[in-house]
């Protein structure tokens, strides 16, 4: 139950709501309940019975239920006397319509304050899920499957909405009628009441053992369906792929397969779900027998303890029991799924990030001097990627940073703006460990360009001026124009304005990179992280991109990662890292005249 009541913690004004829920609720199952405890004098003027209750006088006015009881059969009385049974009967007809109406008026403003706690905890759940997920390290990516991520922040949402959610309906006030009603029964025959409810725990045990086995199925469904939305992300993003290696099988038969599983793991579930309700009514059934025989015994005993307008009025109460206790069994039943769901969402709620702000972070307002890696070690599981590196960039300088794959080169640029912190060692920006700045100021001073352009499915302009609010028109194209781009935007149909599809696909490799640089001219960061930013390029596009990155590095710090050592030739400092090491520094000439890996990188390269 701890899960449940966490999750209606996120329920705005909750301890507002819930009181008038409750007294809504509460006004609503007594009027209704009044309803059918008006069949017995209806019933007694039909039938020309006894069971009406005759007052000659309801005493002085008061705050309880007897006065009300007392003042009701009074007036009841006062009326066939006065005008007849006829009339009387067009009195509690009149009654019970008012009453009615009254009902369903407290069941409405109940069913709204439930709507509003619903779509508040469903919003404010779902925001608590991404702002945990968006602040997390992007080393948790590479262990999260992006597509369960994207399954608990949809469909076990939607399932907690769906089950727990909908459960104050359930556990609230079909309890709530239930325990009314049954005062009301009491009313009318305590003796049959005491036996009604030695009877039903029957039904109780019988439910309870098959709500037990529903949370083992209820996860396993939850997570397939993880699984199912990860494998429909990779392959719909992926089809190029697909298609080129004829994998369309490959990937049908895995989509097959998963599904497959959760449509096992779903059907077992509803065998156990759905055999609540044939249970509960046949065993509901069964008891109303029980009950109309023994209350038939006490109708036609001598001892007068109930007569039969009491006993149709009883039956007909009861009656209204049997629905809300399968819908609390069905609640219950539910329930199961929608606490898994929330269990799988908390687990993310509760994941730790790696990279936050120390209580005392200080804002880091420009970049003055210089960025140092002193003695850097880091490492993602046990095995060091990069081992005991330091050196410095000063202000101004560009930086190269080359060797082969997996060398460590972007694991050592992506240590700048924090998106990894180092095991051993320290990186500082202007004499102070980035560990000691707000993550996010430090963020600001940096524009990153990386091999990959990561476009999204909006226009030119909205991607260019990405997290700028309210972005100048000017300033976007005087951007774009910088980076070598302008000429073929506004030969597109609708210039600026025009959308480029989902990743960008819409532009070439080319384009896609000087929207990029463009992104990050619009920033106008004091430090550029270009990470491979023409490797993936033809010599025509390249070379558009090259003359944009120059534009961009212009009278900036620049950390460059590149394979293509013609691109950095100009760098004040080349750093050749193998292996997780530095084993070569110096200049382009410098490095070229030793007889080392980068001479040997040039050779392959030029030849």
């Amino acid at each position: 139950m701890k899960t449940f009541f966490r999750v209606f913690r996120y329920g705005r004004n909750l301890a507002a709501f819930l009181p008038q829920y409750a007294t809504y609720i509460l006004l609503a199952v007594v009027f209704s309940a009044i309803n059918f405890t008006l069949l017995i004098p209806l019933l007694s003027v039909l039938f020309g019975t006894e069971g009406a209750k005759e007052v000659s006088d309801p005493g002085k006015l008061e705050l309880s239920t007897d006065y009300v009881v007392d003042y009701f059969y009074y007036t009841f009385g006062s009326i066939i006397e006065q005008h007849g049974k006829q009339e009387a009967l067009l009195f509690v007809c009149i009654i019970v319509i008012v009453s009615v109406f009254i009902t369903n008026i407290f069941r409405y403003l109940a069913t709204i304050i439930v709507t509003k706690i619903r779509l508040d905890v469903v919003k404010y759940l779902r925001m608590d899920i991404y702002n945990r997920v968006a602040s997390m390290h992007l080393g948790y990516f590479t262990n999260e499957r992006k597509g369960d991520l994207m399954s608990r922040i949809t469909n076990d949402v939607q399932e907690v909405e769906a089950s727990i959610l909908s459960s104050p309906k359930a556990l609230f006030r079909e309890p709530v009628t239930i325990i009314i009603y049954f005062i009301f029964l009491f009313t009318i025959s305590a003796k049959l009441t005491i036996f009604t409810i030695l009877v039903l725990p029957v039904t109780g045990g019988a439910l309870a053992e098959i709500v037990r086995r529903l949370k083992k199925r209820a996860v396993q469904s939850q997570e397939s369906l993880g699984r199912i939305v990860n494998i429909l992300d990779e392959t719909l993003g992926g089809m190029r792929i697909v298609k080129a290696f004829n994998a369309r099988k490959y990937v049908t038969d895995k989509i097959d397969k998963e599904t497959d599983y959760y449509r096992s793991v779903n059907l077992s579930y509803s065998y156990k779900r759905e055999l609540g309700s044939p249970v509960s009514e046949f065993l509901g059934v069964g008891i109303v027998c029980i009950i109309i025989y023994y209350g038939g015994s006490l109708v036609l005993s001598a001892d007068g303890s109930l007569d039969g307008p009491q006993f149709i009025a009883y039956l007909a109460i009861f009656s209204q029991i049997i629905s809300p206790g399968k819908a609390f069994a069905a609640g219950i039943s539910g329930l199961h799924k929608g606490i898994a769901s929330a269990e799988r969402i908390f687990k993310v709620v509760d994941s730790t990030p790696a990279i936050v702000n120390k209580p005392d972070a200080v804002e880091i307002k420009e970049f003055t001097k210089n960025i140092i890696f002193d003695h850097v070690s880091f490492a993602y599981d046990k095995e060091k990627v990069l081992k005991d590196i330091s050196f410095t960039v000063e202000k101004g300088k560009t930086i190269a940073l080359v060797g082969p794959s997996g060398g460590g080169k972007s694991t050592l640029a992506d240590l700048i703006p924090r998106f990894y912190d180092p095991t051993e060692g320290a990186v500082k920006i202007d004499g102070t460990d980035v560990k000691d700045y707000d993550v996010e100021s430090v963020r600001k001073l940096m524009g990153i360009v990386a091999q990959e352009s990561i476009l999204f499915n909006d226009t030119i302009f909205n991607n260019i001026a990405f997290g700028i609010e309210n972005a100048d028109r000017e300033k976007v194209i005087n951007a774009a124009k910088i980076a070598n781009a302008h000429s073929f935007i506004v030969e597109m149909e609708n210039g600026y304005d025009t959308n480029i599809g989902d990743r960008g696909m819409k532009l070439s490799g080319g384009q896609r990179q000087r929207i990029s640089i463009a992104r990050a001219v619009m920033k106008n960061p004091p430090v550029l992280i270009l990470d491979e930013a023409t490797s993936a390029l033809d010599s025509e596009s390249e070379k558009l991109v090259q003359e944009a990155l120059s534009n961009l590095m212009k009278n900036r710090t620049s950390i460059v990662i590149a394979h293509r050592l013609s691109t950095i030739q100009h760098a004040d400092e080349i750093l050749v890292i193998q292996g997780g090491e530095v084993v070569e520094r110096g200049t382009h000439n410098e490095l070229v005249n030793r007889d080392g890996l980068y001479k040997k990188l040039n050779v392959m390269q030029n030849t």
